[in-house]
């Protein structure tokens, strides 16, 4: 993948961005050599296979069945990261083995690395929000339990913006493979659910409410991860057994399509809407609509002799030419 090079964050973290720890949450656990999805669908899909995946790690059945309890909640936050620690690495092993007929996998180390870091530093991340949790109720000093408490929330809304944004990039393993997220997803949520169907553990609630929360999550980001599979297979090409090396180039964003014509030459016709008469050939009128009577010769078919029909602009009238006898000289014969 071209986009595994360059920079972790792209450049978004400044001074003042640490203000708000969910922006922090959103340059660092959703790097920019993460590959875009490749259409709006495709992320909204994403979405909703985040809250049903939410759904399965925070545990409702726990909510529903004593309240809620941040150290419980925190402690299945440990549960999951260990199970991550493991499941990630050994499901993507499994696809680098089906993978090997077609590629190999120094074609990607690179993406394969940086998503392998940013699984660690999200579980390393998790791990120092519970001992911070700990130390919190722990200290003597009511100063030091005032910026305890404060690093707490902070790193609260940080981890918890963060698995929100993992959850839907699954630690950038798209930039390994497209259909790996939707695989890792649903491999993880049912080897959460697993042993507490084996174990028949429903916590408290019912049979029916228990294997409907148990099973919901599960179920539902299987039947999304499917969905999302078959149409990167059906527009794109991108199957899930082939060797990213050997996958179709996906197709760039469509460039907008210029419009037809010269872009400063206004329509034909009349810029300024209002209707025109159609332009005749002068019959009796003119083209500007003022009536004109019908040209009439003057006498003698002179068109600029006067007389009616004449040219107004006519010289006057002038006696007809009599020749005279030639004179002699000037003082006479």
């Amino acid at each position: 993948m071209a986009r595994t090079q360059g920079s972790w964050t792209g450049g978004t973290l400044r001074a003042r961005t640490f203000l708000k720890p969910h922006h922090v949450a959103k340059a660092v656990f959703h790097p920019a050599w993460i590959p875009q999805s490749l259409d709006p669908s495709m992320e909204r899909l994403k979405r909703v296979r985040v809250i049903a995946g939410a759904v399965a790690s925070i545990g409702v059945y726990t909510v529903l069945e004593g309240g809620f309890d941040v150290t419980e909640l925190l402690e299945n936050a440990l549960t999951a990261s260990a199970v991550l620690l493991f499941l990630t690495p050994a499901t993507v092993g499994v696809m680098l083995f089906v993978w090997r007929r077609t590629g190999t996998v120094r074609q990607m180390k690179v993406s394969l690395l940086n998503s392998l870091k940013l699984l660690l530093l999200f579980i390393g991340c998790v791990v120092a929000l519970v001992l911070l949790v700990q130390s919190a109720g722990s200290g003597s000093n009511p100063l030091a339990t005032l910026g305890v408490g404060a690093a707490m929330m902070w790193m609260l809304v940080f981890v918890g913006s963060g698995a929100f944004r993992v959850s839907g990039n699954f630690f950038g393993t798209a930039a390994v493979h497209r259909c790996l997220p939707a695989l890792l997803a649903t491999v993880t949520t049912w080897l959460m659910a697993i042993p507490d169907l084996v174990t028949g553990d429903l916590h408290g609630l019912g049979l029916t409410m228990g294997i409907v929360f148990i099973l919901g999550a599960p179920v539902t980001v299987t039947a999304i991860a499917l969905l999302e599979t078959n149409r990167l297979r059906r527009r794109y090409g991108i199957r899930l057994r082939t060797h990213p090396a050997s996958l179709p180039p996906v197709p760039g964003p469509t460039p907008p399509v210029p419009p037809t014509g010269l872009p400063h030459v206004p329509p034909q016709g009349n810029p300024y809407g209002h209707p025109q008469p159609a332009y005749a050939p002068w019959a009796g009128g003119t083209p500007y609509g003022h009536p004109q009577p019908p040209h009439v010769p003057g006498p003698g078919g002179n068109p600029y002799a006067p007389g009616p029909g004449g040219s107004p602009y006519a010289p006057h009238p002038q006696p007809p030419y009599v020749p005279q006898p030639p004179h002699g000289g000037p003082y006479g014969s």
